[in-house]
């Protein structure tokens, strides 16, 4: 109970500075609490994540609590069925203590919505938390709950980890399952302070779905054993990208990215600099993802509901575009950039980069994005914060972001490490060996 009530009082004291929550459970998290201290009394054997208090992003439905997908027109919306995953995390014991803040329908790289307001990172709250798992990220490392569940097609999960300074996975594509799966690229996955966390997160919600078609079979891998292994980066080589071309880096951010290159190295890996092949990010992403912008758009107009600027300038983009750009993106696009991460895969055993071009920005509204780096004018202010995470996600490539450093005005940076086909384990491992070797961890903000 102690905990759980812990949980909650940190959270009034942080919720009203960050705006990490839409709906707080706290008396059932309560009655749960109650129940966990009998049952650890009763000293019968309980699973890993029992009694653990845990948030949920607003986009994952939960059974009887209120789930508006960060949209005006579902504030009152309250599910009958869990998402796969949060069924699993249920079975494995964890407490809801509520559900935590993302844009409409997570169309936005940072946490804003009509609905809800602004959500900012716990190292400076005027600055954007990034999205759409921004909820989950800043309320992790404010100290609310120790871990987050998030979702993630696009860099949604690594994206808001990196900016807020916590650790968030990307499983493969289709590692964790998803009931009715029609969208390939989108996972969920965890957000918490440690790798090996996220790993218990994951041992407790993967496997195969008979409602998911796209879940892979279970492959016994444990992820906490590989977050616990011993030893150093030794035997591993790695390659190094600066910034995946298409688009400037912040100079502080690549400060902080060679630095960690040096702390791999000195954990033993052979770290070589490359240049992934990719097609251009922001064609892709117009092409891939606009279609989808498109009804959930007309349907707020046809509300006389406010739609967010930036996601209805991407529907009325889309819009214009032809069946065939439409379905080149989903296929042969698609194929040219798993192809491209299959080069690197086929002389290295991981590709680490920057989580993001840039750190944590002031909060940008309407334009979701910074509008020049390093002095440069961005083309998509609002797409440049996703520009490294987006292609492995459509490669379907297991990915994490961890922290590796803080620029001078003392903002987190997050290094990606992208592991091949279904190397899930291999990730987790390599990013707890690195964890360990460095401190950044520990450092907390003074929220």
């Amino acid at each position: 109970m102690e905990v759980v009530d812990a949980a909650l009082d940190r959270l009034e004291q942080v919720h009203t500075r960050l705006n990490v929550m839409v709906t707080v459970t706290a008396d059932a998290a309560r009655e749960q609490a109650l129940k966990a201290e009998r049952c650890f009394a009763s000293r019968e054997e309980l699973p890993a994540l029992y009694g653990v208090p845990i948030t949920v992003k607003d986009l994952t439905d939960t059974a009887g609590v209120r789930t508006t997908y960060g949209c005006v027109a579902y504030a009152d919306h309250v599910p009958d069925e869990d998402a796969a995953a949060w069924s699993r995390l249920k079975d494995a014991g964890t407490i809801l203590l509520g559900k935590t803040t993302t844009p409409e329908f997570g169309f936005l790289g940072v946490t804003e919505s009509k609905l809800t307001g602004t959500t900012g990172t716990p190292w400076d709250p005027a600055r954007a938390a990034g999205g759409s798992s921004g909820g989950a990220a800043a309320s992790t490392v404010a100290g609310v709950a120790p871990v987050a569940w998030g979702s993630d097609g696009g860099g949604s999960i690594r994206v808001p980890a990196s900016l807020c300074g916590a650790v968030g996975v990307k499983p493969s594509t289709g590692r964790i399952p998803h009931i009715a799966n029609t969208e390939p690229d989108t996972t969920e996955g965890p957000i918490t302070r440690r790798v090996v966390d996220a790993a218990l997160l994951l041992d407790a919600t993967v496997g195969p779905h008979p409602l998911d078609r796209l879940s892979l079979p279970a492959t016994g891998d444990r992820y906490t054993e590989a977050a616990l292994e011993e030893g150093d980066l030794s035997g591993l080589r790695i390659a190094a990208d600066h910034g995946l071309l298409h688009g400037p880096v912040d100079r502080e951010t690549q400060r902080v990215f060679s630095a960690a290159l040096k702390d791999l190295r000195a954990a033993g890996a052979v770290v070589e600099e490359t240049q992934v092949e990719l097609p251009d990010p922001f064609e892709f992403f117009l092409a891939y993802w606009g279609p989808e912008y498109i009804p959930i758009v007309e349907l707020m107009r046809a509300s006389e509901l406010d739609v967010w600027p930036l996601a209805a300038d991407i529907a009325d983009r889309a819009a214009r575009l032809s069946p065939v750009d439409v379905g080149r993106a989903g296929r042969e696009t698609k194929t040219e950039i798993y192809l491209a991460y299959a080069k690197v895969f086929a002389d290295f055993d991981l590709l680490v980069t920057p989580t993001t071009p840039f750190p944590a920005f002031p909060h940008a509204g309407d334009v979701g994005g910074p509008a020049t780096v390093n002095g440069q004018p961005l083309s998509e202010p609002g797409g440049h914060l996703h520009r490294l995470t987006e292609s492995p996600s459509h490669a379907g490539l297991p990915a994490i972001s961890v922290p590796c450093g803080f620029t001078s005005e003392g903002l987190p940076v997050g290094l990606q490490i992208i592991g091949p086909q279904h190397a899930d384990a291999a990730v987790l491992s390599t990013a707890a060996r690195y964890e360990r070797a460095t401190d950044w961890w520990t450092r907390h903000p003074t929220l």
